[in-house]
């Protein structure tokens, strides 16, 4: 509980209705939340949850303040925004070693003594408990578990080895982009000169008015003179790094990013420059039409791909899209799996192309059920799923089920498991990323299907809190998606138009 100064009004969860639709005097919500935050006794989670609906009741009522004093706020929200990321850092640490003794405990219960705890390796390897806190930040925070895994790194380097940049943060000095930086050139450090570096830069976090940029370079400078071998180890831990990615870009375009080292980064785009100036000066036709960069993109995909052309994509790629879509000319959008959502003519376009150079498309009609908008069922007799059945499971899900994470599906697995009689079936299986199907497999996290129109699969924590993610809708649905969000004592809803 908090007391606004020079009231007796006092908020608590039960307000929540009331500030909705009463005006609220936002700068003493502000002034009342940011002394709260800087006390010694940590605000419980009911009060952290009023304040948030105080602010966002507040926002509407502050058509009268001056300019000055609107600045005044945006510079305190930021503080507030700086100060509630040190506490998340600060709990994402204890929440780890909460984790840890809550499975030391279990084990000692189970093998009798303490000594034999450490015996609980044995047999299928455990989870990680940094990767179960990494996995239980991200769904707190609403993030991809590979992203909850960075946090609780940024989080353990700070309240671990950094405290001055905790407090910078804390204070509101920095943002929790900047603590980041810092962390991020300091990582490959012991910790007796990473200590020595985030005592550096505390005049630097005193000065104000420093952007990323000096900031991070600030840490560099100080990590290199230290250890003048850092950047070597950077540059190795880096090289153990190297992938490929892919995500969305606007307009039916997608971004394919390669992090290799500077010197193979370096050769493979010389050759593709080169290939591009070499088939301007003898091409005829279609390459004087294309410029130098669609030459170097459509040449990487050819060589990448083995396609005489770049549009020659074989639509293998499935692309899902209504019949109504693809032969009646209607406007319903289309689904590119691994990619998201496509126009219905550049899907039809991407059809008719593939056709016409001879790459071929493979036609497979999806049985939908009209009210739900999903796929019909599927099932197999077998303990592992058959093809058919995971290509079934990968259309319908298009990313990883995991809550918040929209990495690629690289398993299908049974929600509940068939050495508890779980069925191999479209309806208890789902598509996961390598990292979700290892965490699932944590002490007390179990999963489930809930009745729902579309598939939805519901994830319970060992602390009794639940996330839900269902299916996105298919091409020719229409229909609201609610987003549910259960804890101890109540739940969230969000809901967005399919």
């Amino acid at each position: 509980m908090f007391e606004l100064s020079g009231s007796v009004k006092v908020l608590d969860s039960a307000a929540g209705t009331r500030l909705q639709h009463e005006p609220v005097d936002f700068s003493r919500v502000l002034a009342a939340v940011l002394a709260e935050v800087g006390e010694s006794v940590a605000p419980t989670a009911s009060e952290i949850a009023s304040w948030a609906t105080a602010l966002g009741a507040g926002s509407g009522s502050d058509a009268s303040l001056s300019e000055a004093a609107l600045i005044e706020q945006i510079a305190s929200l930021e503080r507030l925004t700086a100060a509630a990321s040190a506490s998340q850092a600060r709990c994402s640490v204890l929440l780890e070693k909460r984790i840890r003794e809550r499975r030391a405990d279990d084990a000692a219960v189970r093998y009798g003594t303490e000594g034999d705890a450490e015996r609980v390796g044995i047999g299928p390897r455990p989870v990680d408990p940094a990767v179960e806190a990494g996995h239980a930040v991200a769904l707190a925070r609403g993030e991809s578990p590979s992203k909850g895994g960075r946090l609780l790194g940024l989080a353990k380097a700070l309240v671990n080895e950094m405290p001055h940049t905790l407090n910078a943060l804390a204070a509101g000095r920095i943002n929790e982009w900047r603590a980041t930086l810092v962390v991020r050139e300091t990582a490959c450090l012991d910790l007796e000169d990473r200590t020595r570096v985030d005592e550096a830069m505390v005049p630097l976090y005193a000065q104000g008015g420093v952007g990323d940029r000096q900031l991070a370079a600030e840490a560099r400078k100080h990590a290199q003179r230290l250890d003048p071998a850092a950047a070597v180890k950077r540059s190795r831990r880096a090289m153990a790094e190297r992938r490929v990615t892919l995500r969305p870009a606007p307009d039916s375009m997608a971004i394919l990013s390669c992090l290799v080292p500077a010197a193979q980064g370096v050769a493979a785009y010389k050759a593709l420059t080169l290939a591009a100036d070499s088939s301007r000066v003898a091409g005829e036709g279609e390459h004087e039409r294309r410029t130098r960069d669609q030459i170097m993109a459509d040449t990487l995909i050819e060589r990448v791909t083995g396609q005489k052309r770049a549009e020659d994509v074989r639509i293998a790629v499935n692309v899902v899209m209504a019949d109504s879509a693809l032969v009646a000319g209607s406007a319903e959008p289309a689904v590119l799996s691994g990619y998201g959502v496509l126009p219905a003519q550049i899907a039809r376009d991407l059809i008719l192309s593939s056709l016409g150079s001879g790459a071929g498309a493979v036609l497979r009609r999806l049985y939908v059920a009209p009210a739900a908008g999903s796929l019909t069922a599927m099932d197999s007799r077998s303990r592992t799923f058959p093809t058919g059945l995971r290509e079934f499971i990968a259309l319908r899900d298009q990313t990883c089920r995991n809550p918040w994470c929209e990495a690629p599906i690289r398993h299908s697995d049974h929600i509940t498991p068939s050495a508890r009689g779980g069925p191999t079936s479209a309806a208890n299986g789902q598509g996961l990323c390598e990292r979700c199907n290892q965490a699932k497999e944590a002490p007390g996290w179990t999963e489930g299907t809930i009745a729902a129109t579309r598939h939805t699969v519901a994830v319970t924590t060992p602390t009794g809190h639940c996330y839900t993610s269902t299916a996105p809708p298919l091409p020719g649905t229409r229909e609201t998606i609610g987003h549910r969000v259960e804890f101890p004592g109540g739940e969230y809803v969000f809901h967005t138009a399919a």
